[in-house]
């Protein structure tokens, strides 16, 4: 297990030529989720082969950020910049979920018609489809199939949804680790710390991305507040307890840092021109592994978030 570099809300696409189980999806689906629900195959396709160019814009701006990191312009400000005006990010893609029995074209015919769409890829079957979904498994032209008659089959649906919907585009993750040190990479391999960050991101946040300078996560929840994770390892207080020292903070201040009780955000109050503010710390993969410290970033309006995209979008409906 590692923790995601890099995570936010997606789009999921289902096509079954039977409406009435369509609409039976549209109730029992989490209402958080942005879902498109198509009867025609045709349709579905052209949805999707719509979405590869601004796929690759998206994955332009996020390198671009990355570039002019290296030219000397800070991360931070650039995030929640491309978080603020990127709304339709939330719109693209990112799983298919196709019924294998449809008349005129099967399930993966529809899939195999997507050679230029990068989401996840999901076959629903039936009993005797499933030798079918197990040999397209095996070739990798899926990543999951799911048989319709299976007992508690939504519940299922939904977990599977889940965790292709936590899982990031490789594409994205490597741009964002080439911000990283090797050191930060191990520790993000940690399972333990893995495992801690998930539960902290799951608890406050539906999107975030991790940076190496600072060494953080830029979190931004539902309604669109951004905050900072500041990540510091034990043997590196001294060094943040001197340059607080220098930022001019007081003496308890000072030896709260040392001894790892809090951490001052000294690099990104420096990045956001704003007063260092201290916050209290806490173990992330057990004592003396890494420390964290949640600080509040304030957004005027938070007009990038989450919820107010969805609040936007039609109602959820089959589209015949």
């Amino acid at each position: 297990m590692t923790f995601p570099l890099f995570q936010r809300p997606g789009s999921i696409v289902f096509l079954d030529d039977d409406p009435d189980y369509l609409e039976m999806l549209a109730l029992v689906l989490p209402r958080h989720w942005h879902v498109r629900l198509f009867v025609r195959p045709e349709d579905c396709m052209a949805k999707l082969r719509e979405e590869p160019p601004f796929w690759e814009a998206d994955a332009w701006n996020q390198q671009q950020m990355v570039e002019q990191w290296r030219a000397g312009k800070p991360l931070v400000p650039q995030i929640l910049q491309y978080w603020s005006q990127s709304t339709e990010r939330y719109g693209l893609t990112k799983v298919c979920v196709v019924d294998f029995s449809m008349p005129g074209m099967d399930g993966l015919q529809v899939l195999s018609g997507l050679t230029d769409w990068s989401g996840a890829r999901v076959l629903l079957t039936g009993q005797a489809d499933e030798q079918v979904a197990v040999n397209a498994f095996n070739r990798g032209l899926i990543e999951q199939f799911i048989a319709k008659q299976m007992p508690d089959m939504s519940r299922h649906l939904v977990q599977v949804m889940q965790r292709l919907l936590a899982t990031p585009h490789p594409r994205h993750a490597q741009t964002w680790r080439s911000t990283l040190r090797p050191e930060h990479n191990v520790l993000l391999r940690d399972l333990g710390i893995a495992h801690d960050l998930a539960e902290f991101a799951s608890r406050r946040w539906v999107e975030h991305v991790v940076i190496g300078e600072p060494f953080g996560v830029l979190g931004m929840d539902a309604a669109g507040y951004a905050s900072w994770l500041q990540l510091e390892q034990p043997a590196g207080l001294p060094a943040l307890a001197e340059v607080a020292v220098q930022a001019g903070m007081d003496a308890a201040s000072v030896a709260d840092i040392r001894s790892g009780r809090r951490l001052a955000n000294v690099e990104l109050a420096s990045v956001l021109q704003r007063p260092v503010d201290l916050a209290e710390a806490f173990p992330l993969g057990g004592p003396r592994r890494l420390l964290g410290a949640l600080f509040p970033l304030a957004q005027d309006g938070a007009e990038g978030g989450y919820t107010r995209w969805l609040a936007r979008q039609p109602r959820r409906q089959v589209e015949h």
